[in-house]
Parts: C-alpha cells; structure tokens; sequence
C-alpha cells in the first residue's frame, strides 16, 4: 500500500485522469447487459478525485475540494453568468437552426419549458445523472493543477482533449453526437473562465452545468430530429465557441481574468488574488 502511495504522490495528476476515466469507464458492463443506462458513469472523475487527495493530501486536501463544492460567496454577475448564458446559446442556436430551415418548435414542445426546473434540479442534486458531478473532478481537482505553470488556455485545451476522449463512450453509442469534440474544447475555456472569476468555486460550475443539461440537452434538443438534429448540434457548437474566442480575447488567454490571478494548485482554497501582469 505504501509504494503505491508513493507512486501516486509522484504522479497525482496522471493517477487522476487513469482512475477518472477507470471509474467511469466500467459502465459499459452493465450498459452492455441493459442494466445501466449510460455507458459512462458521470461520477468517476469526483471518485478519482476523493481517492488521490485521500492518498497524497489526506485529511486538508479533502476539505479543500469540499469547500469549493460549498463555496457560494461568488458576485451575483457570475451566477447570472453560470444560470442565463446555456439558456441563451441553446435558444440561439435553435432560433439560427429554424432560420436555416429546421422544422420549428411546436407549442406543446415550447410549452413544456417548466420542466426545466425539475430537470435542473435533479441532475443537480443526484449523482450521475447528467454530467454535473464530474465537476468536483474536473475543475475542482485537475485545472488548478493543469493551471500552475501553464496558461489558462493550454491548461484549458490539455482537459478538454481528456474530457472529449472522456465522453467516447456516449459517441460510440449514439446518445451524444460527435460534434460534441468540438463543443467540449469551446465549453471548457468558458466554464474556466467562470471558475477563475468566480473564486474557484466549483458550485457555481455545477450550477452551470446542470443549467446546460436541464436546457440545452433536456429541453431544446429534444425538438429536432434527423438532419435537423445534426445541425442543432454544430450550430450549439458555433455559439459556444463564438464566446470562447471573445473570452480569450478579451480575458486574456494566461488568467482567462483582467482582474484575478488564474486558480492554482498553490492556492487550493485563497481567495484570487490580484492579477499584477495586467492580462
């Protein structure tokens, strides 16, 4: 136990991918045998995370990432941000697939917009279902420690390379579309975004995530079908990228913040800090 203790100490971030796609990856058994609905269990990477900071950090780097899942003294701007911006890309990208000749939105469809608050809420508060638990994973554990070192958008581009591969799974089956890859390394950039703005909270991330899968994948996406389906999904892609660049332009691609210093693995749980660089 003790050697492998010290192997994950000196690769915790490596150990933490493998055991991030191990502990999700097993799903494709009991998928395969029509006994599970996914073929990726959404909560590996907050397993994987628990496991390695048990290992290398015990006790303090547990309640590290506990308080960022509690940390909810965030400006109202940025919950604003993480609620209303998957509302408004999944709607634009519905309005510009109509546009493009999309069968629209029948009223019963468009009515049934109230759902969206139980679907926000359980995918929320229930562990895999939705992706809204990887976050702990994701951006709670890995991007501070992709982030020391590196710029907010090479460590921004290393984990959404792992998340796309991440999702493989539900690609290979159907229940994502491939475009997806494209969407993933756009969706990134602009959830970092928030999470360095936002004091590192990995709250508001999950708020944000559920927000996307309550509206995007569980109301709008539903609409379409077929061809229509397919464009629904590029041109969700479009508009998620089309913020990612005026992140990066704007935010800078070393703190992805005018204002605060990139989070870090040397500031696990500090308030951000002053960006002296000006970018």
């Amino acid at each position: 136990m003790s050697s492998i203790s010290a192997l994950v100490k000196r690769h915790p971030l490596t150990t933490f991918f493998i055991l991030a796609y191990a502990l999700s990856w097993w799903a494709w058994i009991p998928y395969a045998l029509g006994v599970f609905p996914n073929p990726v269990a959404s909560f590996g990477p907050f397993l994987a995370a628990l496991v390695v900071l048990a290992l290398t950090e015990g006790k303090v780097g547990l309640l590290g990432l506990f308080r960022r899942m509690i940390r909810w003294r965030v400006a109202p701007g940025w919950y604003a941000v993480a609620l209303l911006l998957p509302a408004v890309l999944a709607a634009s990208a519905t309005a510009l697939n109509v546009l493009l000749g999309a069968q629209p939105p029948s009223a019963t469809q468009l009515g049934a917009w109230t759902g969206i608050f139980s679907t926000f809420a359980i995918v929320l508060l229930v562990p895999g279902v939705g992706g809204v638990w990887e976050e702990p994973g994701w951006r709670g554990y890995a991007l501070p420690r992709l982030q020391s070192g590196r710029s907010a958008l090479v460590a921004s581009l290393i984990l959404a390379a792992l998340i796309a591969g991440w999702h493989l799974p539900l690609m290979v089956v159907g229940q994502v579309h491939y475009s997806d890859i494209v969407l993933i390394v756009a969706g990134v950039i602009v959830f970092n975004w928030v999470f360095n703005n936002a004091k590192g909270s990995v709250l508001i991330i999950m708020l944000m995530h559920a927000a996307n899968n309550a509206v995007a994948g569980s109301f709008f996406a539903p609409m379409f079908s077929g061809a229509d389906s397919v464009r629904q999904a590029w041109l969700l892609a479009l508009v998620w990228w089309v913020v990612a660049v005026l992140v990066i332009v704007i935010s800078g691609p070393t703190n992805f913040s005018r204002k605060y210093h990139k989070q870090e693995e040397a500031l696990p749980d500090s308030e951000p800090v002053p960006n002296r660089q000006g970018v």
